[in-house]
Protein backbone atom coordinates (compact mmCIF):
# COMPACT_ATOMS: atom_id res chain seq x y z
CA UNK A 1 0.00 0.00 0.00
CA UNK A 2 2.63 2.24 0.75
CA UNK A 3 4.37 1.15 -2.24
CA UNK A 4 1.33 2.23 -4.53
CA UNK A 5 0.96 5.36 -2.95
CA UNK A 6 4.17 6.36 -3.02
CA UNK A 7 4.29 5.86 -6.96
CA UNK A 8 0.94 8.12 -7.05
CA UNK A 9 2.68 10.44 -5.53
CA UNK A 10 5.65 10.74 -7.84
CA UNK A 11 3.46 10.11 -10.80
CA UNK A 12 1.02 13.45 -9.72
CA UNK A 13 4.10 15.47 -9.22
CA UNK A 14 5.84 14.51 -12.39
CA UNK A 15 3.09 15.46 -14.23
CA UNK A 16 2.59 18.74 -12.13
CA UNK A 17 6.01 19.60 -13.38
CA UNK A 18 5.58 18.76 -16.94
CA UNK A 19 2.14 21.23 -17.01
CA UNK A 20 2.22 25.42 -17.60
CA UNK A 21 4.39 26.95 -15.04
CA UNK A 22 1.96 29.84 -15.57
CA UNK A 23 -1.67 31.16 -15.45
CA UNK A 24 -3.33 32.74 -18.22
CA UNK A 25 -4.83 36.34 -18.45
CA UNK A 26 -7.79 37.23 -20.25
CA UNK A 27 -7.45 40.05 -22.85
CA UNK A 28 -10.45 41.88 -24.08
CA UNK A 29 -9.07 44.70 -26.72
CA UNK A 30 -8.95 47.66 -26.78
CA UNK A 31 -5.59 47.42 -24.28
CA UNK A 32 -6.17 50.72 -21.87
CA UNK A 33 -8.79 51.95 -23.96
CA UNK A 34 -6.97 55.52 -23.84
CA UNK A 35 -4.51 57.02 -26.50
CA UNK A 36 -1.35 55.14 -26.75
CA UNK A 37 -0.32 55.11 -30.02
CA UNK A 38 2.95 53.77 -32.75
CA UNK A 39 3.89 51.23 -30.31
CA UNK A 40 6.98 49.50 -29.37
CA UNK A 41 7.26 47.02 -27.41
CA UNK A 42 10.26 44.75 -25.69
CA UNK A 43 10.79 42.16 -23.48
CA UNK A 44 13.40 41.99 -21.12
CA UNK A 45 13.44 38.37 -18.58
CA UNK A 46 10.02 38.65 -17.90
CA UNK A 47 9.30 41.91 -17.83
CA UNK A 48 7.98 43.77 -20.85
CA UNK A 49 8.28 47.63 -21.79
CA UNK A 50 6.10 49.69 -24.31
CA UNK A 51 6.99 53.07 -25.74
CA UNK A 52 4.66 55.63 -26.80
CA UNK A 53 3.92 58.75 -29.06
CA UNK A 54 2.92 61.74 -26.84
CA UNK A 55 4.12 64.49 -29.60
CA UNK A 56 4.25 67.83 -28.04
CA UNK A 57 3.63 66.68 -24.43
CA UNK A 58 6.05 67.44 -21.69
CA UNK A 59 7.62 65.40 -20.45
CA UNK A 60 7.94 62.87 -23.52
CA UNK A 61 8.13 59.31 -24.79
CA UNK A 62 6.34 57.02 -22.02
CA UNK A 63 7.44 54.32 -20.93
CA UNK A 64 4.80 51.54 -19.68
CA UNK A 65 5.55 48.27 -18.62
CA UNK A 66 3.48 45.14 -17.44
CA UNK A 67 4.01 41.46 -16.49
CA UNK A 68 1.40 39.97 -18.08
CA UNK A 69 0.69 42.58 -21.50
CA UNK A 70 -2.82 42.95 -20.09
CA UNK A 71 -1.86 45.72 -17.82
CA UNK A 72 0.02 48.35 -18.39
CA UNK A 73 1.50 51.26 -15.73
CA UNK A 74 3.61 54.19 -16.75
CA UNK A 75 7.31 54.07 -14.62
CA UNK A 76 9.26 56.83 -16.76
CA UNK A 77 10.02 59.42 -19.27
CA UNK A 78 12.77 59.48 -21.83
CA UNK A 79 12.87 62.71 -21.81
CA UNK A 80 11.57 66.04 -19.63
CA UNK A 81 11.21 68.44 -22.78
CA UNK A 82 12.86 68.23 -25.90
CA UNK A 83 14.30 71.91 -26.76
CA UNK A 84 14.44 74.54 -24.48
CA UNK A 85 13.32 76.63 -27.56
CA UNK A 86 10.66 78.91 -29.07
CA UNK A 87 8.49 76.57 -29.84
CA UNK A 88 8.76 74.27 -27.07
CA UNK A 89 8.17 77.97 -24.53
CA UNK A 90 5.17 78.90 -26.69
CA UNK A 91 6.71 82.03 -27.76
CA UNK A 92 7.57 84.62 -30.74
CA UNK A 93 4.15 84.88 -32.06
CA UNK A 94 2.67 81.31 -31.19
CA UNK A 95 4.98 79.16 -32.07
CA UNK A 96 4.17 75.84 -31.20
CA UNK A 97 4.54 72.20 -31.33
CA UNK A 98 1.23 71.11 -31.73
CA UNK A 99 0.66 67.98 -34.17
CA UNK A 100 4.25 67.64 -34.78
CA UNK A 101 7.04 66.61 -31.74
CA UNK A 102 8.10 63.14 -30.73
CA UNK A 103 7.51 60.69 -33.52
CA UNK A 104 7.22 57.05 -33.78
CA UNK A 105 10.05 56.15 -31.00
CA UNK A 106 11.85 52.81 -31.80
CA UNK A 107 12.54 51.06 -28.37
CA UNK A 108 15.79 48.38 -28.16
CA UNK A 109 17.49 46.44 -25.62
CA UNK A 110 21.24 45.38 -26.13
CA UNK A 111 24.48 44.25 -23.64
CA UNK A 112 22.55 46.03 -20.93
CA UNK A 113 21.72 48.76 -22.28
CA UNK A 114 18.25 50.23 -23.55
CA UNK A 115 17.69 52.53 -27.26
CA UNK A 116 15.34 54.71 -27.67
CA UNK A 117 15.18 56.66 -31.48
CA UNK A 118 12.97 58.99 -32.82
CA UNK A 119 12.14 61.76 -35.10
CA UNK A 120 10.77 65.38 -33.85
CA UNK A 121 8.93 67.18 -36.79
CA UNK A 122 9.18 70.61 -34.99
CA UNK A 123 13.15 70.34 -35.31
CA UNK A 124 13.57 68.16 -38.06
CA UNK A 125 15.70 65.85 -36.31
CA UNK A 126 16.39 62.68 -35.24
CA UNK A 127 17.09 61.65 -31.27
CA UNK A 128 18.77 59.04 -29.98
CA UNK A 129 18.79 58.07 -25.90
CA UNK A 130 20.20 55.69 -23.71
CA UNK A 131 19.99 54.27 -20.78
CA UNK A 132 20.87 51.68 -18.09
CA UNK A 133 18.01 52.34 -16.57
CA UNK A 134 14.57 52.06 -18.34
CA UNK A 135 12.49 52.70 -15.22
CA UNK A 136 14.13 55.95 -14.62
CA UNK A 137 13.57 59.11 -16.25
CA UNK A 138 15.31 61.26 -18.44
CA UNK A 139 18.09 59.63 -20.53
CA UNK A 140 21.22 60.36 -22.26
CA UNK A 141 20.94 61.79 -25.66
CA UNK A 142 22.03 62.75 -28.75
CA UNK A 143 20.77 64.23 -31.75
CA UNK A 144 21.21 63.35 -35.62
CA UNK A 145 20.82 66.01 -38.25
CA UNK A 146 18.53 64.32 -40.80
CA UNK A 147 15.37 63.35 -40.17
CA UNK A 148 14.16 59.74 -40.31
CA UNK A 149 10.63 58.93 -40.15
CA UNK A 150 9.03 56.20 -38.38
CA UNK A 151 12.08 54.56 -38.11
CA UNK A 152 13.32 51.21 -36.44
CA UNK A 153 16.47 50.20 -34.77
CA UNK A 154 18.51 46.88 -36.17
CA UNK A 155 21.61 45.65 -33.74
CA UNK A 156 23.57 43.41 -36.26
CA UNK A 157 26.81 41.54 -35.55
CA UNK A 158 28.62 45.19 -33.89
CA UNK A 159 26.62 47.10 -36.84
CA UNK A 160 23.41 49.12 -35.83
CA UNK A 161 20.96 49.53 -38.47
CA UNK A 162 17.90 52.17 -39.39
CA UNK A 163 14.86 51.48 -41.35
CA UNK A 164 12.68 54.29 -42.02
CA UNK A 165 10.70 56.17 -44.56
CA UNK A 166 6.92 56.22 -46.06
CA UNK A 167 6.27 54.46 -49.26
CA UNK A 168 9.53 53.99 -50.28
CA UNK A 169 11.88 52.57 -47.24
CA UNK A 170 15.27 53.37 -46.60
CA UNK A 171 18.13 51.38 -44.43
CA UNK A 172 20.70 53.52 -42.82
CA UNK A 173 23.82 52.56 -40.98
CA UNK A 174 25.03 54.32 -37.84
CA UNK A 175 28.18 54.83 -35.91
CA UNK A 176 28.13 51.22 -33.57
CA UNK A 177 27.17 54.02 -30.43
CA UNK A 178 24.45 55.64 -32.59
CA UNK A 179 25.80 58.99 -32.11
CA UNK A 180 26.02 60.01 -35.87
CA UNK A 181 25.28 57.97 -39.45
CA UNK A 182 28.06 55.96 -40.27
CA UNK A 183 30.60 57.68 -42.51
CA UNK A 184 30.69 55.30 -45.68
CA UNK A 185 27.77 52.89 -44.31
CA UNK A 186 25.14 51.81 -45.98
CA UNK A 187 22.83 54.30 -47.29
CA UNK A 188 20.34 53.23 -49.61
CA UNK A 189 16.50 51.82 -50.70
CA UNK A 190 15.63 49.27 -49.11
CA UNK A 191 11.82 48.71 -50.25
CA UNK A 192 9.81 50.18 -52.49
CA UNK A 193 6.02 49.35 -51.75
CA UNK A 194 3.37 49.44 -54.92
CA UNK A 195 1.82 52.71 -55.57
CA UNK A 196 -1.52 51.70 -56.90
CA UNK A 197 -4.49 51.81 -55.40
CA UNK A 198 -2.77 53.08 -52.13
CA UNK A 199 -3.56 56.00 -49.97
CA UNK A 200 -0.88 55.51 -47.81
CA UNK A 201 2.65 53.32 -48.62
CA UNK A 202 4.36 51.88 -46.18
CA UNK A 203 4.64 53.81 -42.70
CA UNK A 204 5.62 53.17 -39.17
CA UNK A 205 8.83 50.18 -40.09
CA UNK A 206 9.83 48.11 -37.30
CA UNK A 207 12.57 45.43 -38.11
CA UNK A 208 13.84 42.77 -36.88
CA UNK A 209 15.88 39.42 -37.29
CA UNK A 210 14.18 36.73 -36.68
CA UNK A 211 15.28 32.66 -37.29
CA UNK A 212 16.54 33.21 -40.86
CA UNK A 213 14.90 35.75 -42.58
CA UNK A 214 14.85 39.55 -41.84
CA UNK A 215 11.79 41.45 -41.28
CA UNK A 216 9.94 44.32 -42.35
CA UNK A 217 6.29 44.80 -41.06
CA UNK A 218 4.58 48.71 -42.04
CA UNK A 219 1.21 49.42 -42.12
CA UNK A 220 -0.72 50.51 -45.97
CA UNK A 221 -3.80 51.87 -46.40
CA UNK A 222 -5.44 50.71 -49.12
CA UNK A 223 -7.99 53.02 -51.04
CA UNK A 224 -11.46 52.10 -49.93
CA UNK A 225 -9.96 49.80 -47.41
CA UNK A 226 -8.49 49.66 -43.73
CA UNK A 227 -5.63 50.10 -42.32
CA UNK A 228 -3.40 46.87 -43.07
CA UNK A 229 -0.62 45.32 -41.49
CA UNK A 230 2.13 44.08 -44.18
CA UNK A 231 5.12 42.17 -43.52
CA UNK A 232 8.19 41.88 -45.77
CA UNK A 233 11.07 39.43 -45.40
CA UNK A 234 14.27 38.27 -47.12
CA UNK A 235 17.03 36.11 -45.52
CA UNK A 236 19.65 38.48 -46.71
CA UNK A 237 19.04 42.36 -44.88
CA UNK A 238 19.83 44.05 -48.63
CA UNK A 239 18.45 41.60 -50.45
CA UNK A 240 15.15 41.12 -52.00
CA UNK A 241 11.87 41.36 -50.11
CA UNK A 242 8.63 39.33 -50.65
CA UNK A 243 5.32 40.64 -49.03
CA UNK A 244 2.42 39.19 -47.26
CA UNK A 245 -0.40 41.09 -45.51
CA UNK A 246 -0.64 39.61 -42.00
CA UNK A 247 -3.70 41.81 -40.18
CA UNK A 248 -6.37 43.09 -41.79
CA UNK A 249 -9.67 44.29 -41.22
CA UNK A 250 -12.31 46.35 -39.40
CA UNK A 251 -11.97 45.78 -35.17
CA UNK A 252 -14.60 46.30 -32.60
CA UNK A 253 -17.94 47.56 -34.55
CA UNK A 254 -15.62 50.50 -35.83
CA UNK A 255 -14.97 50.97 -39.82
CA UNK A 256 -10.99 51.21 -38.36
CA UNK A 257 -8.35 49.02 -39.09
CA UNK A 258 -5.70 47.88 -36.60
CA UNK A 259 -2.17 48.08 -37.76
CA UNK A 260 1.36 49.65 -36.91
CA UNK A 261 3.22 47.79 -33.67
CA UNK A 262 5.62 45.71 -32.34
CA UNK A 263 5.90 41.88 -32.55
CA UNK A 264 7.85 39.63 -29.83
CA UNK A 265 8.17 36.57 -27.74
CA UNK A 266 7.37 35.61 -23.68
CA UNK A 267 9.76 34.07 -21.80
CA UNK A 268 7.53 31.12 -22.58
CA UNK A 269 8.09 30.77 -26.82
CA UNK A 270 4.74 32.25 -27.04
CA UNK A 271 4.40 35.25 -30.14
CA UNK A 272 2.17 38.42 -29.55
CA UNK A 273 1.76 42.05 -30.80
CA UNK A 274 0.66 45.13 -29.91
CA UNK A 275 -0.79 47.01 -32.39
CA UNK A 276 -3.57 50.18 -32.78
CA UNK A 277 -6.56 51.31 -33.83
CA UNK A 278 -7.91 54.82 -34.88
CA UNK A 279 -10.45 55.08 -32.49
CA UNK A 280 -12.18 58.58 -33.53
CA UNK A 281 -12.02 61.22 -30.28
CA UNK A 282 -10.50 59.31 -27.28
CA UNK A 283 -6.92 58.70 -29.94
CA UNK A 284 -5.24 56.02 -31.06
CA UNK A 285 -5.90 53.27 -28.57
CA UNK A 286 -3.86 49.69 -28.31
CA UNK A 287 -4.52 46.46 -29.05
CA UNK A 288 -2.84 43.12 -28.05
CA UNK A 289 -3.12 40.10 -30.74
CA UNK A 290 -1.88 36.90 -31.12
CA UNK A 291 0.60 35.74 -33.26
CA UNK A 292 0.76 32.46 -35.24
CA UNK A 293 3.95 31.40 -37.34
CA UNK A 294 2.65 30.44 -40.82
CA UNK A 295 5.49 29.55 -43.53
CA UNK A 296 7.65 31.67 -41.75
CA UNK A 297 5.18 34.29 -41.83
CA UNK A 298 4.15 35.98 -38.56
CA UNK A 299 -0.29 35.82 -38.66
CA UNK A 300 -1.34 37.97 -36.23
CA UNK A 301 -4.91 38.21 -34.70
CA UNK A 302 -7.29 35.04 -36.26
CA UNK A 303 -5.76 33.71 -39.73
CA UNK A 304 -5.14 37.92 -40.47
CA UNK A 305 -8.13 39.30 -38.30
CA UNK A 306 -7.96 41.59 -35.53
CA UNK A 307 -9.72 39.57 -32.26
CA UNK A 308 -11.55 41.35 -29.46
CA UNK A 309 -10.59 38.79 -26.74
CA UNK A 310 -8.65 35.94 -26.08
CA UNK A 311 -6.50 34.54 -23.32
CA UNK A 312 -2.66 35.55 -23.12
CA UNK A 313 -0.69 32.84 -21.79
CA UNK A 314 0.66 34.90 -18.63
CA UNK A 315 -0.26 35.20 -15.53
CA UNK A 316 -2.57 38.23 -14.23
CA UNK A 317 -0.42 40.69 -12.66
CA UNK A 318 -0.34 44.47 -11.95
CA UNK A 319 -3.24 47.03 -12.83
CA UNK A 320 -3.79 49.76 -15.78
CA UNK A 321 -2.46 52.87 -14.45
CA UNK A 322 -2.09 55.35 -17.54
CA UNK A 323 -4.35 57.84 -16.14
CA UNK A 324 -5.50 58.24 -12.22
CA UNK A 325 -7.33 60.79 -10.37
CA UNK A 326 -5.25 62.67 -8.04
CA UNK A 327 -5.90 64.67 -4.96
CA UNK A 328 -2.76 66.48 -5.19
CA UNK A 329 -1.39 65.33 -1.83
CA UNK A 330 2.20 65.47 -2.17
CA UNK A 331 5.32 65.96 -0.19
CA UNK A 332 7.71 67.45 -2.81
CA UNK A 333 6.84 69.17 -6.38
CA UNK A 334 9.26 66.50 -7.59
CA UNK A 335 6.70 63.75 -7.14
CA UNK A 336 3.81 64.59 -9.68
CA UNK A 337 2.18 61.36 -10.99
CA UNK A 338 3.36 60.17 -13.79
CA UNK A 339 -0.09 60.26 -15.73
CA UNK A 340 0.33 63.98 -16.09
CA UNK A 341 1.93 65.42 -18.69
CA UNK A 342 2.26 69.46 -19.52
CA UNK A 343 1.25 70.77 -23.28
CA UNK A 344 4.39 71.94 -23.41
CA UNK A 345 7.87 73.07 -21.30
CA UNK A 346 6.68 74.29 -17.99
CA UNK A 347 7.49 77.20 -16.28
CA UNK A 348 8.68 75.12 -13.29
CA UNK A 349 8.32 78.06 -10.88
CA UNK A 350 4.62 78.78 -12.01
CA UNK A 351 3.29 75.35 -10.56
CA UNK A 352 3.34 73.83 -6.94
CA UNK A 353 1.59 71.05 -4.90
CA UNK A 354 3.54 72.47 -1.90
CA UNK A 355 2.83 75.92 -1.56
CA UNK A 356 -0.69 75.07 -0.63
CA UNK A 357 -0.75 71.33 0.97
CA UNK A 358 -3.20 69.29 -0.77
CA UNK A 359 -3.82 71.88 -3.78
CA UNK A 360 -2.48 72.03 -7.16
CA UNK A 361 -1.68 75.48 -7.69
CA UNK A 362 -1.07 77.29 -11.51
CA UNK A 363 0.35 80.69 -11.60
CA UNK A 364 0.46 82.62 -14.55
CA UNK A 365 4.22 83.48 -16.15
CA UNK A 366 4.28 84.59 -19.48
CA UNK A 367 1.13 86.60 -20.72
CA UNK A 368 -1.47 84.19 -23.47
CA UNK A 369 -4.35 84.81 -25.28
CA UNK A 370 -6.40 81.37 -25.48
CA UNK A 371 -5.64 78.03 -24.09
CA UNK A 372 -3.85 76.78 -26.34
CA UNK A 373 -0.80 79.39 -25.93
CA UNK A 374 -1.11 78.62 -21.88
CA UNK A 375 2.43 77.83 -20.09
CA UNK A 376 1.49 75.42 -17.35
CA UNK A 377 -1.47 73.21 -18.81
CA UNK A 378 -1.32 70.18 -16.80
CA UNK A 379 -3.32 67.52 -19.03
CA UNK A 380 -4.77 63.55 -18.83
CA UNK A 381 -5.78 61.10 -20.92
CA UNK A 382 -9.58 60.54 -21.44
CA UNK A 383 -10.63 56.73 -21.55
CA UNK A 384 -12.98 55.39 -23.92
CA UNK A 385 -16.10 54.04 -24.14
CA UNK A 386 -16.61 56.94 -21.18
CA UNK A 387 -15.56 58.85 -18.73
CA UNK A 388 -16.06 62.29 -16.19
CA UNK A 389 -12.95 64.36 -15.22
CA UNK A 390 -14.32 66.87 -12.06
CA UNK A 391 -12.09 69.00 -10.24
CA UNK A 392 -12.48 72.18 -7.51
CA UNK A 393 -11.38 75.58 -8.37
CA UNK A 394 -10.58 77.75 -5.88
CA UNK A 395 -9.78 81.61 -7.82
CA UNK A 396 -9.41 83.76 -4.35
CA UNK A 397 -5.85 84.39 -5.89
CA UNK A 398 -7.08 85.37 -9.72
CA UNK A 399 -6.12 88.90 -10.94
CA UNK A 400 -8.00 90.65 -13.39
CA UNK A 401 -7.72 89.15 -16.78
CA UNK A 402 -6.93 85.96 -16.07
CA UNK A 403 -8.69 82.91 -17.12
CA UNK A 404 -8.32 79.37 -15.26
CA UNK A 405 -10.51 76.50 -15.67
CA UNK A 406 -11.35 72.89 -16.81
CA UNK A 407 -10.91 72.06 -20.62
CA UNK A 408 -11.64 68.99 -23.31
CA UNK A 409 -8.58 69.62 -24.65
CA UNK A 410 -7.93 69.59 -28.16
CA UNK A 411 -7.87 72.12 -30.97
CA UNK A 412 -11.97 72.07 -31.28
CA UNK A 413 -12.51 71.97 -27.32
CA UNK A 414 -14.96 73.49 -24.44
CA UNK A 415 -14.08 74.40 -21.16
CA UNK A 416 -15.76 76.08 -18.02
CA UNK A 417 -13.47 78.55 -16.58
CA UNK A 418 -13.37 81.47 -14.12
CA UNK A 419 -12.52 85.02 -15.59
CA UNK A 420 -11.92 87.82 -14.04
CA UNK A 421 -12.74 91.21 -15.20
CA UNK A 422 -11.15 94.59 -14.70
CA UNK A 423 -12.75 95.17 -11.53
CA UNK A 424 -11.99 92.03 -9.84
CA UNK A 425 -15.49 90.71 -10.57
CA UNK A 426 -15.29 86.89 -11.31
CA UNK A 427 -17.80 84.92 -13.84
CA UNK A 428 -17.69 81.12 -14.30
CA UNK A 429 -17.64 80.89 -18.18
CA UNK A 430 -18.37 78.01 -20.69
CA UNK A 431 -16.68 78.46 -24.05
CA UNK A 432 -15.70 76.66 -26.89
CA UNK A 433 -13.39 77.61 -29.98
CA UNK A 434 -15.56 79.93 -31.44
CA UNK A 435 -16.36 81.97 -28.32
CA UNK A 436 -18.28 82.20 -25.28
CA UNK A 437 -21.60 80.03 -24.68
CA UNK A 438 -22.50 80.76 -21.08
CA UNK A 439 -21.80 83.58 -18.31
CA UNK A 440 -22.56 83.27 -14.79
CA UNK A 441 -21.45 86.17 -11.77
CA UNK A 442 -20.32 84.18 -9.11
CA UNK A 443 -20.44 85.47 -5.24
CA UNK A 444 -17.94 82.65 -3.93
CA UNK A 445 -14.49 82.25 -4.91
CA UNK A 446 -14.92 78.17 -5.62
CA UNK A 447 -16.50 76.04 -8.47
CA UNK A 448 -16.60 72.75 -9.07
CA UNK A 449 -16.01 71.86 -12.94
CA UNK A 450 -17.22 68.91 -14.43
CA UNK A 451 -16.60 67.28 -18.51
CA UNK A 452 -18.30 64.28 -19.61
CA UNK A 453 -17.16 62.09 -22.70
CA UNK A 454 -19.38 59.88 -24.45
CA UNK A 455 -16.81 58.27 -27.15
CA UNK A 456 -19.32 55.73 -28.75
CA UNK A 457 -20.65 59.18 -30.10
CA UNK A 458 -17.58 61.14 -29.58
CA UNK A 459 -19.48 63.87 -27.44
CA UNK A 460 -18.60 65.98 -24.85
CA UNK A 461 -21.35 67.79 -21.82
CA UNK A 462 -20.00 70.60 -19.38
CA UNK A 463 -21.93 70.95 -15.59
CA UNK A 464 -20.88 72.95 -12.95
CA UNK A 465 -21.53 73.54 -8.80
CA UNK A 466 -21.13 76.48 -6.68
CA UNK A 467 -21.60 73.77 -3.51
CA UNK A 468 -19.97 70.78 -4.93
CA UNK A 469 -23.43 69.04 -4.47
CA UNK A 470 -26.15 69.97 -6.97
CA UNK A 471 -25.07 70.30 -10.42
CA UNK A 472 -26.28 72.29 -12.95
CA UNK A 473 -25.45 71.42 -16.79
CA UNK A 474 -24.66 73.58 -19.30
CA UNK A 475 -26.95 73.65 -22.31
CA UNK A 476 -24.16 72.82 -24.77
CA UNK A 477 -22.76 69.12 -26.65
CA UNK A 478 -19.37 69.16 -28.20
CA UNK A 479 -19.07 67.56 -30.98
CA UNK A 480 -15.34 66.28 -30.58
CA UNK A 481 -12.96 65.66 -33.66
CA UNK A 482 -9.87 63.97 -33.60
CA UNK A 483 -7.90 66.43 -35.67
CA UNK A 484 -4.47 66.53 -37.04
CA UNK A 485 -3.27 69.77 -36.12
CA UNK A 486 -2.88 68.49 -33.01
CA UNK A 487 -2.64 64.62 -33.40
CA UNK A 488 -3.39 63.26 -30.27
CA UNK A 489 -6.82 62.12 -28.23
CA UNK A 490 -8.55 64.45 -26.09
CA UNK A 491 -7.39 65.00 -23.06
CA UNK A 492 -8.95 66.63 -19.74
CA UNK A 493 -6.78 69.66 -19.13
CA UNK A 494 -6.14 72.19 -16.53
CA UNK A 495 -4.93 75.69 -16.71
CA UNK A 496 -4.45 79.47 -15.69
CA UNK A 497 -3.05 82.26 -17.99
CA UNK A 498 -2.96 85.41 -17.66
CA UNK A 499 -4.50 88.44 -20.55
CA UNK A 500 -3.15 91.47 -18.77
CA UNK A 501 -0.72 90.87 -15.92
CA UNK A 502 1.46 87.97 -14.40
CA UNK A 503 1.72 86.27 -11.08
CA UNK A 504 -2.16 85.33 -10.63
CA UNK A 505 -2.33 82.10 -8.85
CA UNK A 506 -5.28 79.29 -9.01
CA UNK A 507 -5.55 76.66 -6.85
CA UNK A 508 -7.31 73.28 -7.88
CA UNK A 509 -8.28 71.01 -4.91
CA UNK A 510 -8.19 67.58 -6.38
CA UNK A 511 -8.46 66.04 -9.74
CA UNK A 512 -11.25 62.88 -10.47
CA UNK A 513 -11.59 61.21 -13.06
CA UNK A 514 -13.66 57.69 -13.71
CA UNK A 515 -15.37 55.45 -15.86
CA UNK A 516 -18.82 55.42 -16.87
Amino acid sequence: MKKAFFGLMMALLLLASCGPKHGTTLCVNPLTGTDIPDNDVIRVGDTYYMVSTTMYFCPGAPIMKSKDLVHWQIVSYIYDYLEDDDIYNLRDGGRHAYGRGQWATTLRYVDGVYYALFIANDQRKTYVYRTKDIESSYWERNVIDRAMHDASLLFEDGRVFCVWGNGDLRITELEPDLSAIKEGGVDQLLISSPREGINLRAEGAHVYHIGDYYYVLEIDWPRGGVRTETAWRSKELLGEYESKVILQGKFDGRNDGVAQGAIFDTQFGDWYAVMFQDHGAVGRIPTLQPVTWVDGWPILGDNGVPVKEFEVQLTESGENRVWASDEFDYKDNKDLDLVWQWNHKPLDGCWSVTARPGWLRLTTGQLAERIADARNTLTQRTVTPGCYSETKLDASAMKPGDHAGLCAFQSNFCALEVQVADDGAKSLVAIDRNGEILRVPMAGETVCLRLDYDFNVDKAKMSYSFDGSAWTPVDYELQMRYTLDYFTGYRSALYNYATKELGGAADFDYFRQEEI
